[in-house]
């Protein structure tokens, strides 16, 4: 029994026992040791370091193998700054035990006052007691107040030779660009799926642990990237599985779906299964796996798709079986990238919903409910496409389902499952714009139709006769006309357009012409507003009278008269000058006005 509490007291975590200690034991920073071997070998040593990069990538044990580097001396007392750092001298020794004296350790996340800065600028002009080099490591620098900042700016600028300051910090963007310009930058990256699987299995050997290496990759997923996050995994992972680890219980221990599960889960939903789609939901859930989990793998799930979509190379890596490489292709196959883009938007909206709900299964179930009736929906590009196969004729009277069959649904779920509430307008949705056309009326007889307006100011005109005044007003002077068509209008309305215009005027255009209309709303600039146009012929003609010698003579002659309104007849113009008290009219027959003026 004492043997074991023994045993217990000096166990110590993955994530310390494999520390690394020097520049060959670190992995997946490459770039960052050629850079310090290279300026150790040629002098060319920076006076601050800052290191940057997620949680658990190796920042404060890289800044130890660079404080170890910078002040070994060699197993024979001689040696100088090496990339290569022996780790036996007594320097490699007490800075591997953190008790260095001239190697001093801050976390600024419990130290952010200036007076902590203080003792470092008071020490820094004191030489260093056994060490080449006096080396500040300060963790989680961005933690550190404004004041602090500022202090240590002419001391970071200005160090005396024997000082070098390493900083840390996960958070780059917080620390001043004043700082930053001080430093000489390293941004440690991910560390790769299939290092960390290569890592892990290493560790795996040398703790004489049996895992199965499709839970090495279910861990190393599960790291992001941060090697010691995967450490912490693989430890709880040796003590779960007590010596021998399979897919299973990592699966379990980290709460994830069966991989096979999720594909089947996935295929249901692009087939419109609801009922059989939410039941493989139930029974995941029953077995341990975390609905958020699952709707995450959906969504890596539909990016790896749309990758095989676009590259069918990005399967072949060591973390996708053969069996699972295969079934994406063929799934990748079936689908088009309008499609899984849908999904993936669908998707993304989900994940936030299942996290912030108080029961992440009902969440989970309505996002599945809504994929499943999307996977029905047809795409943009086939209602377009519709459309264009299938125009209604003007000359007939719609009937209801006239404009062509409805898109043919897959799976159980059907259009009565929708409901039979009648749907006032199908909304297309594109990149650029978004189309309401509206839904078929009840037929009419062709004698109440009205002839489809030729041009945009006629349909102005036609909502006018009709009794509209509101839409007639909105059109002339709140509208940008982009493009039109009899059956087609694109347009780009202003803030002051109500949302609903563009279903108006479809509904109203269908009853009284009888035909199918589609009013785009469109980013496109178009063409002034008519209430604009006319404004500016009316600036322009104005400006053309009163620069004739002939309307100049007769406003000089009486004076204080002004043009006061000019209408237009027809395509002739009739002046009305404001001559005060004066009864007269300008006539362009009596002063001699062509009829261009």
């Amino acid at each position: 029994m004492p043997d074991n509490n023994e045993k217990d007291t000096h166990y110590r975590v993955l994530a310390r026992k494999y520390r690394p200690v020097d520049f060959a034991e670190l992995i997946g920073q490459d770039a960052m040791v050629r850079t310090l071997s290279n300026a150790i070998e040629t002098g060319r040593l920076a006076h601050a370091f800052i290191l940057t990069g997620v949680r658990g990538i190796g920042k404060t044990t890289t800044a130890r193998i660079i404080a170890k580097a910078l002040n070994c001396v060699g197993k024979d007392g001689k040696g100088g700054a090496t990339i290569e750092p022996c780790g036996e001298c007594e320097n490699c020794i007490s800075i591997s035990e953190s008790r260095h004296v001239d190697v001093m350790e801050m976390d600024a996340a419990s130290r952010t006052g200036i007076d902590d800065i203080r003792e470092i600028i008071d020490g820094v002009k004191y030489a260093s007691v056994s060490a080449r080099f006096k080396i500040y490591i300060i963790d989680e620098v961005h933690m550190l107040s404004r004041n602090a900042f500022n202090a240590l700016l002419k001391t970071l600028e200005e160090p005396p030779e024997h000082v070098k300051f390493i900083f840390a910090t996960t958070e780059i963007r917080k620390v001043p660009v004043t700082v930053l310009s001080r430093c000489q930058r390293f941004d440690l990256r991910r560390v790769s799926i299939e290092e960390l699987m290569g890592h892990y299995s290493n560790i795996a050997k040398k703790e004489k642990c049996e895992i199965d290496e499709s839970a090495l990759g279910m861990i190393a997923r599960a790291a992001e990237g941060s090697v010691r996050d995967g450490l912490s995994l693989l430890d709880q992972a040796f003590a779960h599985g007590a010596g021998n680890v399979t897919e299973e219980q990592v699966r379990d221990m980290l709460g994830l779906a069966d991989r096979a599960q999720i594909f089947d889960l996935y295929k249901d939903i692009l087939e419109g299964k609801t009922a059989d789609a939410l039941a493989k939901l139930r029974h995941q859930f029953h077995h341990g796996a975390d609905p958020a989990v699952i709707i995450q793998d959906m969504l890596e799930l539909t990016h790896w798709l749309t990758r095989l979509k676009v590259v069918p190379d990005a399967g072949d890596d060591l973390v996708t079986s053969e069996a699972e490489r295969k079934q994406g292709l063929e799934m990748a196959e079936g689908l088009s990238i309008p499609i899984l883009t849908r999904t993936w938007q669908m998707l993304l909206k989900g994940t936030e919903e299942v996290r912030i709900s108080p029961n992440p299964i009902s969440a989970a179930e309505m996002v599945i409910v809504r994929l499943t009736y999307s996977a029905n929906l047809p795409t943009p590009e086939d209602l377009v496409k519709h459309i264009k196969n299938n125009p209604q004729p003007a000359s007939t009277s719609p009937q209801r389902g006239s404009d062509g069959p409805a898109p043919t649904q897959t799976g159980s779920t059907t259009n009565e499952d929708n409901g039979n509430a009648p749907r006032a307008f199908n909304v297309i949705q594109g990149s650029a714009q978004t189309a309401v056309q509206a839904a078929d009326p009840i037929a009419e007889t062709e004698s109440d139709y009205i002839a489809a307006p030729t041009s945009f100011e006629d349909l102005v005109k036609l909502f006018e006769a009709q009794g509209d005044p509101e839409i007639a007003y909105h059109l002339n002077d709140n509208v940008h006309l982009v493009s039109y068509d009899a059956g087609r209008l694109d347009i780009r309305p202003n803030d002051r357009v109500p949302k609903n215009l563009a279903g108006r005027m479809s509904s109203d255009l269908k009853k009284w012409t009888g035909r199918n209309w589609i009013i785009s709303l469109s980013q496109q600039i178009g063409e002034d507003t008519l209430y604009e146009q006319d404004l500016a012929e009316r600036e322009a003609l104005e400006k053309m009278i009163l620069d004739n010698d002939l309307v100049k003579s007769v406003l000089e002659t009486f004076e204080g008269a002004k043009l006061s309104d000019i209408r237009k007849l027809g395509n002739e113009f009739e002046i009305a000058p404001d001559l005060s008290n004066i009864d007269y009219l300008i006539d362009s027959d009596e002063f001699g006005l062509d009829d261009n003026d």
